[in-house]
This record gives C-alpha cells, structure tokens and sequence, in this order.
C-alpha cells in the first residue's frame, strides 16, 4: 500500500503549488497525494483515507487547523498520522497552539518548496 500525503487549504493556488513541490515524490516513491478545500473536507478525507502525512493549513472555513489536528491527535486510529501545520500566522503564540494541537512541526507561508520536500521526505522515511 503506497504512502499518502493530504495537503488541506482553502486556497486553490497553494494546493496547486504544494502538489507541484511533492510530485517528486509521487513519481519517484509512489506517493499518493490527495487534497482538500477546507477543514471539514481534510477531517473527511483523513478519516476515508489515512494519510501519513498531512499538510494543514490554519485559517480555513468549516473547521480550523487547530481543530482538525486536535481531532486526529485524539483518535488512537491515527496514531501513525503526522500533522505539519502550514500557514500565514508566524506569531509565537500560533506556533504554540499548534504544537499543543498535536502537530509535528509548525511551517510558515510562504515556504520553501525545498524545505516542504525535505519534511516530507523525512516524515515517510524516503531518502
């Protein structure tokens, strides 16, 4: 069964361009990438499809970033599920709560698309 990465922002340009960054990995390791518009949309598609990574913005309608990675860090089914949240708040305090959300790392727009890469990498254990 191949690796699946879910990216979930309300964005349509940031998904676009997050995709384009983890295409590597899709063409070189089989990683599957899936995606979602809004918080509600990724809890679904964590729930339906058990990402092992999943790229999570913040600031989204439905549900927030911080709510989704609460969920999921909640629920033992998606023990195996890491959570990099990925957004415009850069304040310390953000930070914080992201981290106490249950999120692996907190990232900030703009991003690297090297450094997205090479999280990700790291996360699935691909060298």
């Amino acid at each position: 069964m191949s690796d699946k990465v879910l990216i979930v922002d309300d964005e349509a340009h940031i998904r676009s361009l997050l995709e384009q960054t983890l295409e590597d990995l899709e063409d070189d390791h089989g990683v599957e990438i899936i995606s979602a518009s809004d918080g509600q949309e990724g809890l679904d598609q964590i729930r339906s499809e058990v990402p092992r990574l999943v790229f999570l913005d913040i600031m989204m309608p439905k549900m927030n970033g911080y709510e989704v990675c609460r969920k999921v860090k909640s629920d033992p089914a998606f023990a195996g599920t890491s959570i990099i949240l990925l957004t415009a708040k850069g304040q310390e305090v953000d930070r914080k709560e992201g981290l106490e959300a249950g999120a692996l790392r907190y990232m900030t727009k703009p991003f690297d698309p090297d450094e997205i890469l090479a999280v990700a990498k790291e996360v699935l254990g691909l060298t």
